[in-house]
């Protein structure tokens, strides 16, 4: 049966938690009684403390008198925050060139807004870069480098230019190139490459004799380019020796595989683009993440783009002690930036 908590219940856990974020040590009721607002005994928060233990929130580690939140009571404590009003955008003094996009260079800007979430977290900050072929375009166009090696240039339907290398088992002439390009512009201009890609595959047996060549090829370079795309997801990852400076917040083991998967980088990519949702920001919390290397931590995520699409993710790792009331705001902050840049971006 679950535990009903009193406004005071749940005003002395916020407290209890806070205070644990900050010395990381277990919080006792005398403590607690000194921080409270509201005068309560140290008899009473113990009270509360003990229901708040049976209810799987806090946990009382080896013999010592304090409590600790569990993984329950911090979900319950971020929880209780998105209830609160927290710092508007005007708490947050960023430079304003890290959200300009500088002569395109698209790659240089989510490297910046990484570099960001690090710095202003004292955390790892990471950005996940579009999939092209999620990319709403207006103009696309495919140029020939070598035998079987394309670049593929988009104009995103927000005029950002956007480039990757395709490699493909099927060679295409670069009159061929052009003839696909020209029939995707026509055809399925502010959509998406995988709009396309599945179309081909289901309309291909009522296309005209003269398309079919290219387009079979093109459809074939879809498929090749869809599947690579998403193996290999690139991300950008800033801060991670600051995760060295707080080992004293993991387990070593646990600490030394989860580098171990930062240097995976596309597989970290992918483990992160899968977590994320439409929620404005989410926050993971240790087992939470059903991954056991990174059980010691906390993921909090948001998604990036137009109403029209979501282009990618960012956020921060961080230990399950990382002061969550500063970091939400942060990263619902930057990622409504991140947005603005690229619908200003024309």
């Amino acid at each position: 049966m679950k535990t009903r908590l009193r406004e005071k219940d749940k005003y002395i856990f916020q407290l209890i938690v806070e205070e644990y974020i900050l010395t990381g040590r277990p919080v006792g009721s005398a403590t607690i009684a000194r921080k409270s607002k509201t005068p309560v005994s140290s008899a009473t928060i113990r009270n509360i403390m003990a229901k708040l233990e049976k209810s799987g929130y806090l946990r009382k580690p080896h013999s010592s008198a304090g409590r600790i939140p569990t993984d329950r009571g911090l979900r319950l404590y971020v929880n209780q925050l998105y209830d609160q009003v927290l710092p508007s955008q005007e708490f947050f003094d960023l430079p304003p060139e890290t959200f300009v996009i500088d002569q395109g260079d698209f790659n240089k800007l989510l490297q910046n807004v990484s570099q960001l979430l690090s710095s202003y977290s004292d955390n790892i900050g990471f950005v996940i870069s579009p999939s092209l072929s999620r990319v709403l375009f207006k103009h696309v166009r495919f140029i020939r480098i070598s035998e079987k090696k394309f670049m593929l240039i988009l104009v995103t339907t927000f005029n950002l230019i956007l480039t990757e290398i395709i490699e493909s088992s099927v060679d295409m002439t670069q009159y061929e190139l052009d003839r696909a390009a020209r029939y995707i512009e026509e055809k399925f201009a502010g959509k998406n490459l995988i709009y396309v890609h599945n179309y081909l595959q289901r309309e291909f047996p009522r296309f005209q004799t003269r398309f079919e060549d290219v387009l079979q090829k093109l459809s074939m370079l879809l498929r090749v380019y869809t599947l690579h795309e998403e193996e290999s997801k690139k991300i950008y990852l800033e801060g991670t020796s600051k995760l060295i400076s707080k080992v004293n917040l993991f387990d070593l083991e646990r600490l030394q595989s989860l580098f171990q998967k930062f240097e995976e980088r596309a597989k970290l990519a992918q483990l992160l683009s899968d977590l994320i949702n439409l929620d404005r920001v989410r926050v993971l919390i240790g087992t939470e993440i059903d991954v056991p290397d990174i059980a010691d931590c906390s993921l909090i995520l948001s998604h990036y783009g137009s109403e029209e699409q979501i282009l990618g993710s960012l956020g921060i790792i961080g230990p399950k002690r990382i002061p969550y009331r500063q970091v939400i705001p942060l990263v619902e902050y930057v990622a409504r930036r991140l947005s603005q840049a690229f619908r200003l971006s024309h």
